[in-house]
């Protein structure tokens, strides 16, 4: 009973962090997606100027010479009009009018797709903090949530916290007046400002979740008698209780280590420095380090048990425990093919594509398989739907065979493409991520 209890407890504090997770990634795909679509719409229209230095000092210099002249006949000469339309441009896509626009974005990405998806997950958090100052944060969600049902479109800043949510650069954007010449809010772009204030807190751990694990109660990750064995745990850390000490004990390190890099760097033939261009800096790749030495024994014992085992009998032995290519059936009204000569050119036609080998260099002669008869098993059975239907079929039997105890709860797996994939509980979102080491 006790060991359920635990079992119970990871599997929901899992499942809570793996919400907050996809709260923090959502929130930020909502600013980045509308970033990108501003600057590929602004992209047309913008032209950086070159030199804008120089081409100020020139028109100034040019309208103190002759103060009393026409613009036409006394600064066109210097800057050419086309020049002085490219400053104005950029100047539009980098300022103010960026925001506006970017802002425009946002609401519209948010109120139109991601609103419906984030309300549900705000629901099955419950959200806490021990820190006054972003108590805000906290007391705007609540009223959020109270105002769910209702269709007001304004909320008067008198009513609704503002101070630590909606930055100074953003205020003359997002708060305006109305016809009394009170301050209001829109609804949508006060909801973003709040998400994006919670999502800076999360990652801080300055708001915490009750019952996920990783973004509990930061006090909760000290030891209970912290306090009273403080000179203790520090000693067994071997860092110093006072901070200054530590933060100077740490400037000096990086002094020392710059230091040493800044005299060492122009004799480092493997890092070079290009005056110009995109990539300005050049670091020639390192030899390969040694691999461990568990990793020698771990492949050794591998190769051992299953030595010059090749990925067309691995796909074979897949097929044959799981049973994946029944998923594919012919496109046309009847199959003339029997089971076991279809499966064969399945497994084939799926190993020719999945390693890039192609189906020309693929089919064994001797076997009396032809490329004509792998192209026609290719278009008449490999369709969108099946595939995805195999592929699920080995997802979910390499999940059900993982053991628990030995590689956990989670419900994260890693591709042989080196990409990571995620199979969440509510399946609210699935997403692919590369990688990177």
């Amino acid at each position: 009973m006790l060991h359920d209890s635990i079992k119970n407890y990871l599997s929901k504090s899992l499942r809570q962090t793996r919400l907050v997770d996809l709260l923090i990634q959502v929130i930020h795909k909502i600013g980045t997606r509308a970033e990108n679509k501003v600057e590929k719409e602004l992209l047309d229209d913008f032209k950086r100027v070159r030199g804008k230095a120089k081409v100020l000092f020139r028109l100034a210099e040019a309208a103190i010479d002759k103060p009393d002249g026409a613009v036409k006949d006394v600064l066109y000469p210097v800057v050419s009009l086309d020049t002085l339309k490219d400053l104005v441009k950029e100047f539009k896509a980098s300022g103010p009018a960026y925001k506006k626009v970017f802002h425009t974005a946002i609401r519209g990405s948010y109120g139109n797709h991601y609103r419906r998806m984030l309300q549900p997950i705000l629901d099955a958090l419950e959200f806490k903090s021990n820190n006054t100052l972003h108590r805000p944060v906290i007391e705007a969600l609540t009223f959020l949530k109270k105002q769910r049902d209702s269709q007001q479109k304004y909320f008067s800043v008198d009513d609704i916290p503002v101070n630590g949510l909606i930055q100074s650069s953003w205020r003359s954007i997002l708060i305006e007046k109305d016809k009394k010449g009170k301050e209001r809010s829109n609804r949508i772009s006060y909801e973003l400002c709040v998400l994006q204030a919670l999502r800076e807190r999360l990652r801080s751990k300055e708001i915490c979740v009750v019952g996920a694990r990783r973004y509990q109660n930061p006090d909760n990750d000290l030891p209970q008698d912290f306090n009273a064995k403080r000179a203790d745990y520090y000693a067994a850390l071997n860092l110093p209780e006072v901070p200054d000490t530590f933060i100077d004990k740490l400037k000096n390190e990086m002094l020392v280590t710059l230091s040493a890099f800044n005299e060492s760097f122009p004799k480092n033939k493997k890092v070079k420095l290009r005056p110009s261009g995109k990539n300005r800096i050049i670091l020639t790749p390192l030899d390969p380090q040694p691999e461990p030495i568990n990793l020698d024994r771990l492949k050794a014992e591998l190769f051992k048990r299953w030595h010059a085992t090749s990925l067309l009998d691995v796909l074979k032995e897949t097929d044959l425990r799981v049973g994946f290519t029944e998923s594919f059936h012919s496109a046309g009204s009847r199959e003339v093919l029997d089971k076991d000569t279809l499966q064969r050119r399945l497994l084939l036609c799926l190993y020719g594509l999945g390693t890039n080998t192609g189906l020309k260099r693929l089919f064994p002669v001797e076997n009396g398989i032809s490329y004509r008869e792998l192209l026609y098993v290719r278009q008449r059975f490999m369709q969108k739907n099946a595939l995805r239907e195999a592929i699920a079929k080995v997802v979910n039997a390499t999940f059900a065979i993982r053991q628990s105890n030995i590689w956990g709860e989670g419900s994260t797996a890693c591709a042989s493409d080196a990409k990571k994939f995620g199979a969440w509980d509510q399946n609210l979102m699935t997403e692919w991520h590369i990688v990177v080491s």
